[in-house]
């Protein structure tokens, strides 16, 4: 009877012993897997990670398409505007503010908030599209965009084609100047239009790249205005007008306009292009209001002296 007992009390602490070792077992294993199950994971994780970084890098449209889509990338947004209360007069024994409907100026103010964040995320797209495009610097790119814009709202006139022009003309070279004179951003005749900028420093302000960009758009404004047509606008302001064809510096600045408002909505763009416009050969900017004092048959030769196409010959340059 004792050996039987002592039988049993032994199987039974030799099964407790396996049952621990097994569970002990089933415990070790059940972390190594769990350890490399994360471990794998882990590894996964980081080449997707270097394969999106590795494709953002080769294709930069990319990554600009993923900033315009993270709520972060505008900075300033503007904030809700809290209603406000005003207490109503009553003969009960204790007040209550009531909401006070919004007034048309409120209304306007939102309006125009929105209107901000909108511009402030078109003007960022449209930087980081030119910069990369044309090669310059972020910061120097968001001045010269923010001066179009605040030109172009000063003129009425869109700040795109303005882009536009400085683009075809200079290629955002502020110090650019042609083999006739034309100086700076958009290329302008500072000799003929040397009264435009008397206001701005004098001629000697024609590579200053604000004063050139707001005497260019004032002059390209008034093209415009003369012309009927953007088109119109265009072909006076590279000096085209005597020529029945402006050698295609036109559809040149309307075909990069079109990128630029497309950019400017959201949409995806490539940057480089097979054909990106070097610096435009500027012919002279005539202005018929500053020559107003010439006969007429005087002023049609003065005028016809100081055009030239965009691709001048070598007698037309002698001309001038």
């Amino acid at each position: 009877m004792l050996n039987r007992f002592t039988r049993a009390t032994l199987d039974f602490a030799q099964h407790k012993a396996s049952q621990s070792a097994a569970w002990a077992s089933f415990a070790r294993d059940a972390a190594k897997g769990f350890v490399t199950t994360a471990h794998h994971t882990v590894m996964i994780l980081g080449v997707s990670a270097i394969c999106a970084l590795g494709l953002m890098f080769v294709n930069p449209d990319m990554a600009d398409r993923l900033k315009a889509l993270s709520p972060f990338s505008v900075a300033g947004t503007s904030e809700p505007v809290p209603a406000t209360t005003t207490p109503v007069a009553s003969t009960v024994a204790h007040d209550e503010p009531v909401a006070q409907a919004p007034s048309p100026e409120m209304s306007k103010d939102a309006g125009q908030e929105r209107r901000s964040a909108a511009n402030l995320r078109q003007q960022q797209w449209v930087t980081y599209w030119l910069s990369k495009r044309y090669r310059v610097a972020g910061d120097a790119t968001n001045m010269l965009v923010s001066a179009a814009y605040v030109t172009a709202k000063d003129i009425k006139l869109d700040p795109l084609l303005i882009l536009a022009v400085m683009a075809i003309e200079s290629g955002f070279n502020p110090f650019a100047e042609s083999p006739v004179g034309a100086q700076g951003l958009m290329q302008v005749m500072s000799k003929i239009h040397h009264e435009k900028f008397q206001k701005l420093g004098g001629v000697k302000a024609a590579l200053n790249p604000v004063a050139n960009i707001k005497v260019g758009s004032l002059i390209l404004k008034d093209y415009v205005t003369r012309g009927g047509s953007v088109e119109a606008g265009l072909k006076l302001y590279v000096g085209a007008a005597a020529f029945e064809s402006d050698s295609g510096y036109g559809a040149k600045v309307l075909a990069e306009y079109r990128r630029l408002k497309e950019v400017a909505n959201g949409k995806h763009v490539p940057i480089f292009t097979s054909n990106i416009n070097s610096i435009t050969q500027k012919p002279a900017q005539m202005d018929p209001i500053e020559h107003k004092t010439i006969a007429p048959i005087e002023a049609e030769s003065a005028a016809a002296d100081h055009q030239e196409l965009p691709n001048v010959k070598g007698n037309q340059v002698a001309a001038l």
